[in-house]
């Protein structure tokens, strides 16, 4: 994605630390305790909190999301029984509707990576068969549907064509349809003029709705999923709060990928952006009353960077985001990706095969610790591991998990847990890998993920717990999944 403006707004933030990557076991140590509180809740995290994002033009080929591509469809349910897909992106302006498929122009799309928004990508036509064919995608995986028309260069009537099959072929399985992507940018692309602003897109999106509503009375609509501007989000949010079902919008933590300040050190720092996109967030939910999702989410714009994208750091941080979003009370994520993307969860071709990414296995993390209701969870000597952060999650059986990040670089942590209620004893599962920068032999639970998702992770069982406590030791640039039973 072009994300200049955000490089410029983003400056400000932490300067990369340029630390070696050193080896697991080979730091010194620090101790860190962390309480859980059960009776002090907080954001519930439902069970299609977290999603995945591709291009639109993806469905150039009708045969990628489709109900006979299972290595897909079962990396798609190890993240979870449900869940959100969103099919948008910067190629969502460049998609017609072909309701003729003997007259639609032969797509040459196998597989749509991020598009890098460097310029205006070849069109495609979406015909009738990719549409019933990603119904057939979406019921095997059993999640839902987000789906972007083209409100950049297509028009009401043909939108509402569009629309109007893709809602009768999805029925309940469409939550929303966003009419455009990324409009706080559309002046980068050339779609509109520089002086497009905050009103006029408001204006424009009005009638793209009353005319798709007037063909589909019942369509569902999100937005405005800018690409960071607050100041686009909360004149929507007022205006459309009838009409919109819920916000959206899009961050990377990084970019531009040519720039060599783009480091792993930094992509595991707070980022001052993501605080105060969450704060205009947080702000906009009270006021207006609608959830808010992060549609489009990733490392690095521009398809990610080598050497960062691509390495178990963002396993760390993906995971570490969707609690962060969780705990501001988001709805919800969609981790962009596709093709061979850099920081693509599921990489390759249905032809040539899939695998997953490092940044999955932090996703992965998140669908075992599962859904249910944050709790409290309070630390301990974070002077001496200043980047290492924690969460409880109450599941709907009651049992309490944390879930810990270490994305300190340069040392260990000896970590103390207490559940504040009687435990025997914990399991634990850690996400690790020799070198954050290791790009291949990532492990949760011990396991690589296989071939279509496959994955069978061992326990590691801890000590039996002394007063209410249980002790483990958590590597350098690692993280864990612990849970206690009574």
């Amino acid at each position: 994605m072009d994300r200049r403006t955000f490089l410029r707004l983003s400056a400000t933030g932490c300067a990369a630390l340029h630390l070696p990557f050193v080896f697991a076991g080979s730091n010194p140590s620090a101790s860190v305790r962390l309480t859980l509180r059960p009776d002090r809740l907080g954001n519930k995290i439902d069970p299609d909190f977290t999603g995945l994002s591709y291009e639109s033009a993806q469905l150039g080929n009708p045969h990628f999301f489709s109900g006979e591509n299972t290595e897909l469809i079962g990396f798609v349910r190890r993240l979870g029984a449900s869940g959100v897909l969103r099919i948008g992106g910067n190629s969502s302006e460049y998609i017609y509707w072909a309701p003729d498929e003997k007259n639609a122009h032969a797509s040459e799309v196998t597989i749509a990576s991020p598009d890098r928004g460097l310029k205006a990508p070849p069109p495609v036509d979406i015909t009738p068969q990719a549409v019933h064919n990603l119904r057939d995608f979406i019921d095997a995986t059993g999640w839902k549907l987000i789906y972007g028309l083209n409100m950049g260069t297509d028009t009401p009537e043909h939108c509402a064509d569009h629309a109007a099959y893709v809602t009768d072929a999805m029925g309940s399985k469409l939550i929303a349809f966003q009419l455009c992507n990324e409009p706080d940018l559309f002046f980068r692309n050339g779609i509109r003029r520089q002086d497009y602003n905050a009103a006029q897109f408001g204006d424009e999106w009005k009638h793209f709705y009353d005319v798709i509503r007037a063909r589909v009375p019942n369509a569902p609509f999100a937005g405005p999923d800018t690409a960071y501007n607050n100041s686009w989000l909360v004149p929507f949010a007022k205006r459309f709060k009838r009409e919109a079902k819920f916000l959206s919008q899009h961050y990377y933590a990084e970019g531009p990928p040519t720039d060599p300040s783009m480091t792993i050190e930094r992509l595991l720092k707070p980022n001052p952006k993501l605080e105060q996109e969450l704060e205009g967030m947080k702000k906009t939910v009270e006021e207006t009353g609608l959830p808010f999702r992060l549609a489009e989410t990733n490392s690095c714009y521009s398809a990610g960077k080598a050497g960062v994208s691509d390495t178990f750091a963002s396993a760390l941080w993906a995971a570490d985001l969707m609690y962060q979003l969780a705990s501001a009370g988001g709805m919800g994520i969609n981790f962009h990706g596709g093709g061979y993307g850099w920081y693509t969860p599921i990489a390759g071709t249905r032809e040539a095969g899939l695998l997953a990414r490092p940044i999955y296995y932090g996703m992965l993390m998140f669908a075992e610790a599962g859904s249910g209701q944050l709790i409290e969870a309070r630390i301990e000597g974070l002077d001496q591991a200043p980047l290492l952060t924690a969460y409880g999650v109450k599941s709907a059986d009651g049992k309490i998990k944390a879930v810990v990040f270490n994305k300190n670089l340069d040392r260990d942590v000896r970590l103390t847990l207490n559940p504040r209620q009687p435990v025997q004893h914990a399991k634990v599962l850690r996400l690790s890998a020799p070198r954050v920068d290791d790009t291949t032999d990532v492990t949760f639970g011990g396991a690589p993920v296989g071939a279509g998702g496959a994955w069978s992770a061992a326990w590691e069982e801890t000590p039996s717990a002394q007063n209410g406590s249980v002790t483990i030791e958590l590597n350098a640039a690692s993280a864990v999944l612990v849970t206690f039973d009574a």
